[in-house]
C-alpha cells in the first residue's frame, strides 16, 4: 500500500484486517437498500457510508490490480477531519482503529436497523471485534457487579515480562476480602471475560506523559508474547477454579518470599556496614586458624616496637626496603638485613595468623569450622533448589489441561519505530495458507520469520517495538488456513458488478498509462536501426521481443503489455519455424487439393532444401516478375504484386498500413499463409469471421498432433512452436487460444483482401477479450517461461558446442547459466524445463578437465603458467564448485568435488614446490574447502542469439546426435 506521506499506520491496520478473509467477505460484500440510503441525512451517517464504499473499492484493487501496490489517497481524504488535529503529521495506531471499527459498526448498523432496530448483536462488525467482561469487586466494603464490552483491550507494559502477566494484572486489581470490621476501608476488583470475540486485540501502552518534561516517551521495555496463547484462565465460567489457583500462587508466592529472605540472610551475613556470604566467611576463618605462626622476633627487639601505629611502620618498612636495595648493590648481591628494623618488615610482610594455637585447639576448631561451612552451603542450595521449585510450580500452575481449551494465535503484529512524537509503522502478517511469515512495510512485502518479528517487536534492545498485538481463535485460524489456491481470484470473480468493473478500468488504465509512457519514451529516444552484428548479440529470448523499438523501459509496465510483448515474439518464432515445416505442401495445396498437401514426412523433409533454396533467393533477389510488378506499382500505387515462395503471386494492396514486402518475401509468412489458403472455400462461403475459426483449428489440429509425439533425443518438437510447449505442459486453454489467435492478427498479414479481412477480425476479436476471459498475469508467466525455456537451450547448445571444441572455461560458464535457470523451470514441471542430468553431466566433466588443466598450470613452476592456473581455478572453478553446493547436490557432483579437492590438497608439503608455491596454495585451499562465508560471482556469458530457429534446431539435433553416438558430427 503506498505511503502518501505519514500514512503508514493506516497502512498497518488496513493491511492487517483486509488478510482477515471474514473482515474482507463482509467489507467487500456490503449493501444497502435503496430505502435505507434515503432515509440517511446525517453527515455522519453519510461520511460512514462514503469511507465503506471507498474501503470496497480499496479492497478491491487489493484483490485484482496488475499494480505493484494500491493508493489509499481516497479512503484517508475522509479520515482527516476525524481525529484530534489536522495538524499532527502522524496518527495513533490504537486512536485509528477504534475510529475505523466505530464507524465500520455505524454503517453496518444501517443495515441491522432495517431489521431488527437497535440490536446491535446482529452487527457483523461488533460479533467479530467486540466481546464483554464481567467486572466484579468490593468499594469501601460494598460489592458490585457491571458488565462491559470491549473491542481492543488496553494493557499496560510497564513492570511486566510478558503477555500472560501484562493480561493477570489487568484481570485483578487490588484485595477483594471481604472487610474485616466496619471500620476498616477495602478496595478490590476482578475482571472476566464473558465473551471473546473472533479477533482479539490488545493493545499495548508503550507511551506515557513525562511530568518533569511536559512530553510524552515512549517505554522501550522488554515484553514477550507467544504465537498461541490460552485464554481459559480469564474466562468467568472458570471463575472458582481460577481464584482457587490465585490463591495457591499467593500463597507459593509469600513463601518465596520467606525462603529469598533466608537466603539473604546467608548470603549477606554480618553486623556492621560489610556483609558476606557465610560459607565464604568460615572458609576465610578456616584459612585463617589453619596459617602457620610467624618466627618469634629477635630479642634485641624492644616490646615497644611492636606497637608502632600502622603509619609509622609503613615508613619504616619503606625506608629499610630502599636501604637493602642499596646494601644489596653495594655488597655484590649479598641478601641480609642492614638493621633490626629491617628485620622488622618481615615480620609485617606474614600473613595474619594465631600467636599460639595448641594441636587440640587447631584439630577441634578446623573440624567445626569445615563442618559449619558444609552445613552453610546445603543450606543455601536447598534454599536456591527450593525457590526455583517454587517458581516453576507457579509458571505451570495454568498449564492445567482444563485451562487450554480456548486457544488464540496470533495473525498481526504492529509494530512502532521510533519516539512517542515520531517514528514509523509496519505490520507483520502471519500467511495461514502458507504457514509463515509476512512483513508489509508500505510497498514492500516481503518474506519473515519468527526470529525477526522477536527481534523487532519485543523491544528492549532498540526503538522498535510491538504496539499492537491481534489474536484470532481457533476456528477463524482453520478457516483461513483451508483456503485453497486460487481463493483470491474467486473472490474477484465473486465480488459485486460495479466493484469486479472498477477493478477492470483500474487495469486498463495501468495498461493505457504504460503505452503512453513507451510512446513518451520512444519520441524522446531517437530509433537507430540495428546492425547484424549487435543483434547476433541479442538473446531474443532474453528481451521478449525482436523488435528493439517495442521495448518498454519502463520497470513498472503492465503484465499485459508485457504479455503481449512476449506473445507477439512467440508468435513471429512460431511463423518462422511452421513455414520450413509446410511449406513444401504450399504448393501441392493450391494445386491438388488437400490429399496433395499432406504427404508423407519423408516427402516434406525431402524438398525442405529446394524450399529454402527458394526463398532465401527470393529473399536476396526479386524475381523479374516481382520487379515489373513494383514499376507498375509506382504509376498505380494502391496494388501491386507479389510472388511468395511456393505460394505463387499474390495482388498485394500497399496502401495497408504496417505491409513490409521483406518479410513478406520470406518464408516467415508462409504457414500463416498456408492456414489462411486452406480456409479459402470456407471464407469464400461463409465470410471472413468463419474462415479465421477454420484456419485457427487447422493450425490447432496440427499442433496439438505434434505436440502428442513421442520426443526423441534429436528432435525436442517444443523448440519448434511456442504451442506446443504450452499444450505438452498443460497450460490453460484461454492462454493457448490467446497465443494463437495472435498470429492471425499480424500487420504483414495485409497482401491480399481475403487475409486483410482475416487480420481484421482476429485483431478485433484479441480486442474483445478482455480480464475475465485471461489471466493476464498467469498469461505473462507462461510466455515468460517459454522465453526462459529458450534461453536454457541457447545456453546448453552453446555450452556443449564449445566443450566440443575443447573450449571449457567459456563452456562451463554457458552450462552453469542453463543448470541455474531450468532449475527454476523444471520446480514447476518435467516439462518445463530440458534434462537436469544431461547439464549436470557436461558441468561436471568441464569441471574436472579445467580442475586438471589448473592443477598441471599450476605445478608447471613457470611464473606465466602458475598465474593462469590460478585465475582458472578463481575465476570458474571454485565459483562452479561452490555454486553447485548451494543447490540439491548428486552424488555424483559430490564426488566431483572431492576428487577436484584431493588433487589440490595432495600438493601440500611436496619437497618439489618451492616456497612461493606453497603460500599461493595456503591461500586457495580454504576456499576450495570451504565455502560458507563467501560471495560468489560468476561472470555471465556473451549472449548468442541464433542465425535464425531452424539454425537451434539443426544445432540441437547436431549436437544430440553426437552425443548419443548415433553419428560423429562435427559441429561448426
Amino acid at each position: 500500500m503506498k505511503n502518501i506521506g505519514n500514512t503508514c499506520w493506516f497502512s498497518a491496520v488496513i493491511q492487517s484486517l483486509f488478510q482477515l478473509p471474514e473482515f474482507r467477505r463482509l467489507v467487500l460484500g456490503y449493501s444497502l437498500s435503496q430505502n435505507v440510503l434515503e432515509s440517511c441525512h446525517s453527515h455522519v451517517e453519510k461520511r460512514n457510508i462514503a469511507f465503506l464504499r471507498e474501503l470496497q473499492c480499496l479492497f478491491a484493487l487489493m484483490l485484482g490490480t496488475c499494480r505493484k501496490f494500491v493508493d489509499p489517497s481516497a479512503a484517508l481524504e475522509l479520515l482527516r477531519d476525524a481525529f484530534r488535529s489536522a495538524e499532527e503529521q502522524q496518527q495513533d495506531v490504537s486512536e485509528f482503529t477504534h475510529k475505523l471499527l466505530d464507524w465500520l459498526e455505524d454503517t453496518f448498523q444501517l443495515a441491522v436497523n432495517a431489521k431488527s432496530p437497535g440490536d446491535k448483536s446482529e452487527n457483523p462488525m461488533v460479533q467479530l471485534f467486540y466481546g464483554t467482561y464481567l467486572t466484579e469487586g468490593v468499594h469501601e466494603g460494598n460489592a458490585f457487579s457491571k458488565m462491559e464490552p470491549f473491542g481492543q483491550y488496553p494493557l499496560q507494559v510497564n513492570g511486566y515480562r510478558n503477555l500472560s502477566e501484562c493480561l493477570e494484572g489487568a484481570m485483578v486489581e487490588g484485595e477483594m476480602e471481604e472487610a474485616a470490621t466496619p471500620q476498616s476501608v477495602k478496595y478490590g476488583q476482578e475482571r472476566w471475560f464473558t465473551k471473546l470475540p473472533p479477533v482479539l486485540t490488545f493493545e499495548l501502552s508503550r507511551f506515557e506523559f513525562n511530568q518533569s518534561l511536559g512530553q510524552p516517551e515512549k517505554i522501550h521495555t522488554r515484553l514477550e508474547f507467544s504465537q498461541t496463547i490460552y485464554m481459559d484462565r480469564f474466562l468467568h465460567c472458570n471463575k472458582e477454579l481460577i481464584r482457587m489457583k490465585r490463591e495457591e500462587i499467593k500463597r507459593l508466592k509469600e513463601k518465596v518470599v520467606l525462603l529469598q529472605q533466608q537466603l539473604e540472610r546467608y548470603l549477606h551475613y554480618g553486623s556492621g556496614p560489610a556483609h558476606c556470604p557465610l560459607p565464604d566467611m568460615l572458609q576465610y576463618v578456616l584459612e585463617f586458624v589453619t596459617t602457620r605462626p610467624a618466627a618469634a622476633l629477635p630479642s634485641a627487639q624492644g616490646p615497644q616496637e611492636g606497637l608502632l601505629q600502622p603509619e609509622t611502620q609503613l615508613m619504616d618498612t619503606q625506608l629499610d626496603s630502599k636501604l637493602e636495595r642499596q646494601d644489596t648493590k653495594a655488597e655484590g648481591g649479598a641478601c641480609f638485613l642492614a638493621s633490626p628494623s629491617a628485620q622488622s618488615s618481615c615480620a609485617v610482610l606474614q600473613p595474619p595468623a594465631p600467636r599460639t594455637v595448641s594441636e587440640a585447639e587447631l584439630a577441634l576448631v578446623q573440624t567445626c569450622l569445615q563442618r559449619w561451612r558444609q552445613e552453610t552451603e546445603q543450606d543455601v542450595r536447598d534454599l536456591k533448589e527450593s525457590i526455583a521449585r517454587i517458581n516453576l510450580s507457579i509458571e505451570q500452575m495454568y498449564c492445567d489441561p482444563l485451562l487450554q481449551r480456548v486457544p488464540y494465535h496470533l495473525h498481526a503484529v504492529l509494530v512502532h519505530q521510533g519516539q512517542a512524537n515520531a517514528g514509523h509503522y509496519w505490520a507483520f502478517i502471519y500467511d495461514q495458507p502458507r504457514r509463515s511469515w509476512l512483513k508489509y512495510n508500505d510497498i514492500s512485502v516481503t518474506d519473515s520469520s519468527w526470529e525477526e518479528l522477536e527481534r523487532d517487536s519485543f523491544g528492549g534492545l532498540k526503538n522498535a517495538s510491538a504496539y499492537c498485538l491481534m489474536y484470532i481463535s481457533d476456528t477463524v485460524a482453520r478457516l483461513a488456513a483451508d483456503e485453497a489456491d486460487g481463493q483470491l481470484q474467486r473472490e474477484v470473480e465473486a465480488l459485486p458488478p460495479e466493484l469486479w468493473h472498477y477493478i477492470q478500468e483500474d487495469n486498463w488504465r495501468l495498461e493505457q498509462e504504460a503505452e503512453e509512457w513507451d510512446e513518451e519514451q520512444s519520441c524522446k529516444i531517437p530509433q537507430m536501426k540495428p546492425s547484424p552484428a549487435s543483434e547476433l548479440q541479442e538473446l531474443s529470448s532474453e528481451s521478449g521481443s525482436g523488435n528493439p523499438s517495442s521495448q518498454s523501459t519502463n520497470p513498472s509496465s503492465a503484465s499485459a503489455q508485457r504479455a503481449r510483448t512476449l506473445s507477439a515474439e512467440h508468435a513471429r518464432i512460431a511463423k518462422e519455424q511452421t513455414a520450413k515445416a509446410i511449406a513444401n505442401c504450399a504448393s501441392a495445396y493450391e494445386k491438388n487439393g488437400v490429399e496433395a498437401a499432406l504427404c508423407e514426412p519423408k516427402e516434406v523433409e525431402s524438398v525442405e532444401a529446394q524450399v529454402g533454396e527458394r526463398a532465401l533467393t527470393a529473399q536476396a533477389e526479386p524475381p523479374q516478375d516481382a520487379q515489373d510488378t513494383e514499376a507498375a506499382a509506382q504509376s498505380s500505387p494502391q496494388v501491386s504484386e507479389v510472388e511468395i515462395p511456393s505460394v505463387g503471386k499474390i495482388p498485394v494492396r500497399s496502401d495497408v498500413d504496417g505491409y513490409n514486402e521483406e518479410v513478406m518475401l520470406s518464408p516467415a509468412m508462409q504457414g500463416v499463409i498456408l492456414a489462411i489458403a486452406k480456409a479459402r472455400q470456407t471464407f469464400d462461403r461463409d465470410g471472413s469471421e468463419a474462415g479465421l475459426v477454420k484456419a485457427f483449428h487447422e493450425e490447432y489440429s496440427r499442433l496439438y498432433l505434434l505436440a502428442k509425439e513421442t520426443p526423441t533425443p534429436q528432435n525436442d518438437t517444443r523448440l519448434q512452436h511456442v504451442l506446443i510447449y504450452f499444450l505438452q505442459n498443460n497450460a490453460p486453454q484461454q492462454v493457448v487460444e490467446r497465443t494463437l489467435l495472435e498470429q492471425f492478427a499480424d500487420k504483414n498479414l495485409s497482401y491480399d483482401e481475403r487475409s486483410i479481412s482475416i487480420m481484421k477480425v482476429a485483431r478485433a476479436k484479441l480486442k474483445e477479450i478482455g480480464p475475465d476471459d485471461v489471466d493476464m498475469e498467469e498469461y505473462r508467466r507462461w510466455h515468460e517461461d517459454y522465453s526462459l525455456f529458450r534461453k536454457v537451450s541457447v545456453y546448453l547448445l552453446t555450452g556443449l558446442e564449445l566443450y566440443q571444441n575443447r573450449k571449457y572455461q567459456e563452456s562451463l560458464t554457458y552450462l552453469v547459466y542453463a543448470y541455474q535457470s531450468n532449475a527454476k523451470l523444471l520446480l514447476k514441471g518435467a516439462r518445463r524445463g530440458v534434462s537436469e542430468q544431461l547439464i549436470a553431466l557436461y558441468r561436471r566433466e568441464c569441471l574436472l578437465k579445467l580442475n586438471e588443466m589448473a592443477a598441471s598450470l599450476f605445478v608447471s613452476h613457470e611464473e606465466a603458467c602458475v598465474a593462469q592456473g590460478i585465475s582458472i581455478l578463481n575465476e570458474s572453478v571454485i565459483p562452479c564448485m561452490h555454486l553447485m553446493n548451494d543447490f540439491e547436490i548428486c552424488r555424483e557432483d559430490m564426488d566431483a568435488i572431492q576428487v577436484m579437492r584431493n588433487v589440490w590438497c595432495s600438493y601440500l608439503g611436496r619437497e618439489d614446490m618451492d616456497e612461493k608455491l606453497q603460500l599461493k596454495l595456503g591461500e586457495l585451499l580454504p576456499r576450495l574447502l570451504d565455502s560458507s562465508t563467501e560471495v560468489i560471482v560468476l561472470k555471465e556469458p556473451p549472449k548468442i542469439r541464433p542465425n535464425s530457429p531452424y539454425d537451434l534446431c539443426s544445432r540441437f539435433a547436431a549436437v544430440m546426435e553426437s552425443i548419443h553416438g548415433a553419428s560423429t558430427v562435427a559441429v561448426k
